[in-house]
């Protein structure tokens, strides 16, 4: 038997549905027993399949590789498609490509040679180290013993970055042709040390934080409903603090045109446990938790498609 291309953390969870690695996305289609909604759930860096190529090359053990996961986003959200939403998730991890980037954002301190004439080197992301092909992961890090060729970083941009957009834009465009309207919710977790160092409010650090562009990305309906939907489970919400949201909140997000995107960000502290990839005994509540915000969203965000709930198919 040929020995698997990826390395899956898979195995050390607890099973759920829509893990392959063999595949750059996963999309779990809303169950039939709940009325379709124009709802997206998407998780573009909780990856946990690491090509073995890459592993073997990188200057950083698995371990640290994974120190820019969002760890266990996905499974977080699983109970999008209960509900009658899409869920939406990236197989490769954030290491290996960082799918909320602009493709342009090239490093050139990660690739030699010359890149393309439009390529975006001077943006605050790249000079962080953060670019579509990162430089380095949390904690500075770097990733890479080696400058990548441009051919070689085509070819991963080719074959993990190009998949993912078209497939997750064309989910968004059948839902705005079929409802007139469509709700991207882009699930991301942060270190508990990005919350800690934010000025508090009220004496307080955020277990939440909304990005929706500072009003720009979707219907303000979108950004209450969830506020209040977290803060009425218990929770302390932030908006656009840090996080405003990055490359796919603005792409998608254009409310004018029926596309609404808001990014959410989970303080880990919630549910997993300090330094090491493992969820607490708390990570089933908050789950429980986010599924009971997403069950009453179909009847909060009526209003953006009219008040239709379209049947089952």
């Amino acid at each position: 038997m040929a020995r698997p291309s990826c390395i899956s953390l898979f195995a050390r969870l607890p099973r759920a549905g829509g893990e392959d690695c063999s595949r750059i996305v996963t999309i779990t289609a809303p169950r039939r027993t709940a009325p379709p909604l124009p709802i997206v759930f998407n998780a573009p860096h909780s990856g946990r399949c690491y090509p073995r190529q890459f592993v073997r090359q990188s200057a950083l053990p698995l371990e640290e590789l994974r120190l820019s996961e969002d760890f266990l986003a996905d499974r977080l959200f699983a109970a999008a498609s209960v509900h009658g939403g899409w869920h939406v998730m990236a197989q490769r991890p954030r290491a290996w490509l960082d799918l909320n980037r602009d493709r342009r954002e090239l490093d050139p301190e990660v690739i030699e040679g010359p890149l393309p004439p439009d390529a975006r080197t001077g943006t605050s992301r790249v000079k962080a180290g953060l670019g579509v092909i990162p430089r380095i992961v949390s904690r500075g890090k770097t990733i890479h013993a080696r400058k990548l060729g441009w051919q070689e970083a085509s070819a991963r941009l080719k074959e993990g970055y190009d998949p993912y957009h078209a497939r997750l834009g064309s989910l968004i465009g059948h839902l705005q042709n079929r409802f007139g309207q469509a709700v991207l919710i882009d699930c991301h977790t942060m270190p508990a040390s990005a919350a800690r160092a934010m000025t508090p409010l009220a004496g307080k650090r955020p277990h939440i934080i909304l990005g929706d562009r500072d009003g720009e990305s979707c219907s303000p309906l979108l950004t209450s409903t969830l506020d209040d939907l977290f803060t009425r489970a218990g929770l302390r919400v932030s908006r656009n603090r840090v996080y405003s949201g990055g490359y796919i909140t603005r792409h998608y997000g254009a409310c004018g045109l029926g596309a609404h995107a808001i990014q959410i960000e989970i303080n880990r502290e919630l549910y997993m446990r300090p330094g090491c990839y493992e969820p607490t005994a708390d990570f089933k509540r908050l789950q429980a938790l986010i599924s009971g915000i997403i069950a009453q969203l179909p009847t909060r965000l009526a209003p953006l498609w009219g008040g239709i709930s379209m049947a089952a198919e």
